[in-house]
């Protein structure tokens, strides 16, 4: 059921994020009076084709799903004297530069507006997101060393403002890239105060794993709750109830799940003191964790297990915006994500940063399963993010691509009339080259990170 549901949601956001994208396109070349001859969503053989409007536009969804296009009357595809005279003017060759330079960017521009567009409705609706609260930073870790302290509230990173946990590791990726010291304004006890965390100690491909927890940075805990039951094990037959929230184990404090597992684990077959509050009421019950032998452990020693679920129940926050402020902020996430997105290419370019961090449909579609089995606003934030990485890659500057093709007409513009055709033969079939790369490299990336999991 997963993976029906995983490529469900992911044939789902490709149909969307195409179709946007060359939505773009079919509407800026109508409104140049450019005639359009097909619409496809995908490439290869049509499989559903219909014909609509005075000029008998093809609507079509073909069989390869990676891509799609937007075909339009061209002088070049046609050959001269194939297209009749009076159709002549609307022809994509024969505007101007500026309504070719329109229609050509009006492509990932669809896709930055939908980007802005789902992160503005996020924020209207609002998202329930971990508050930027930290843990006590272990020692020797950078977070430590700037003297940060446990239930620091994290209020802004390098002068950015930030409402969510997810927002702090936003803010602090750039500089753990950069390898550069990193500035966060916290509210401890009522007052503010600023310190700088230094990222420069970290490996250079930290980057790519955890480095919130290198930097010691973690969310502060919150209530650890008791989930579902085993049917007559340990915790129920005791008294344990779902819904409990456990304040002490063995008489410590509970603080996370793992010191309740680590507790258990190694109490076996020994009465364990729980406090837990049940309702409002604070309720002592005395547990026997069931001594378990390892399975796979010969001679190991027995552990402790109560057949009880756990669950962290971090402390959240709900991240709203009115309509207008929602929309800024749409605006305002979609600039700097498109922003760090180049960031991130040109480091990759200038090996700064490793190749293996460039992803393909493989990894793409596991991360839309994923989101939209978190919820709807998780899935709507991803779409959001690939459709700005979509808008961001088409304006690369390489031929066959949106980008390359406005540099075509920039230089048009430069020598004041159009370019050979034969340079621009040549070019295509490089730019072709690098975009068949970049793909196999992204397939292999792809392939690594399953082998890997």
């Amino acid at each position: 059921m997963s993976t029906l549901q995983t490529l469900v949601a992911f044939l789902a956001a490709l149909t969307l994020l195409i179709f946007v994208h060359e939505l773009g396109h079919y509407l800026v070349a109508r409104w140049c009076d450019v005639k359009v001859l097909r619409f496809s969503i995908g490439f290869g053989k049509p499989l559903v084709t219909w014909r609509v409007g005075p000029d008998r536009t093809e609507w079509t969804i073909a069989a390869v799903p990676l891509g799609g296009y937007v075909r339009m009357l061209d002088e070049r595809d046609a050959g001269p004297g194939h297209i009749p005279p009076e159709e002549l003017p609307r022809a994509f060759t024969r505007k101007t530069l500026a309504q070719r330079s329109a229609i050509v960017v009006a492509g990932p521009l669809a896709n930055f507006l939908l980007a802005i567009a789902l992160y503005a409705a996020m924020g209207w609706v609002g998202t329930q997101e971990p508050a930027p609260v930290i843990d006590q930073p272990a020692a020797g870790t950078p977070a430590a060393a700037a003297q940060l302290q446990g239930g620091d509230r994290v209020l802004a990173v390098d002068g950015a403002a930030v409402r969510s946990w997810n927002d702090v590791r936003l803010k602090l990726l750039e500089p753990v890239i950069e390898r550069r010291e990193s500035a966060l304004l916290v509210q401890r006890q009522g007052a503010s105060s600023l310190a700088r965390i230094d990222t420069r100690g970290l490996p250079p491909d930290e980057a790519e794993r955890d480095f919130l927890r290198s930097l010691g940075l973690r969310l502060a805990p919150g209530k650890v709750m008791i989930g579902n039951l085993v049917g007559g094990a340990a915790a129920e037959r005791d008294g344990l109830r779902t819904g409990d929230e456990l304040l002490t184990v063995g008489g410590s404090p509970v603080r996370r799940a793992s010191d309740v597992i680590e507790r258990v684990q190694a109490s076996p077959g020994k009465p364990l003191a729980f406090t837990v509050m049940r309702g409002r009421d604070e309720i002592a019950v005395s547990v026997t964790p069931e001594s378990i032998s390892p399975p796979d452990a010969a001679g190991a020693a027995a552990i402790g297990r109560i057949g009880a679920g756990l669950q962290d129940r971090i402390l959240m926050e709900t991240v709203r915006y009115g309509p207008l402020e929602s929309l800024a902020q749409g605006v305002r996430q979609t600039w700097d994500m498109s922003l760090f997105s180049l960031r991130m290419l040109g480091k990759m370019l200038m090996g700064e940063l490793s190749l293996r961090n460039l992803s393909g449909p493989v990894t793409i579609a596991d991360l839309a399963g994923q989101s939209v089995r978190v919820g709807w606003l998780a899935y709507v934030s991803f779409l959001a993010l690939i459709s700005i990485s979509l808008g961001v890659l088409n304006l690369l500057p390489i031929p066959v691509l949106d980008g390359g093709h406005l540099v075509y007409y920039a230089l048009e513009a430069a020598r004041g009339r159009p370019l050979s055709e034969r340079f621009v033969v040549i070019t295509q079939k490089a730019g072709l080259a690098i975009i068949m790369m970049m793909m196999a490299l992204a397939l292999f990336n792809d392939i690594t990170r399953l082998i890997g999991s």
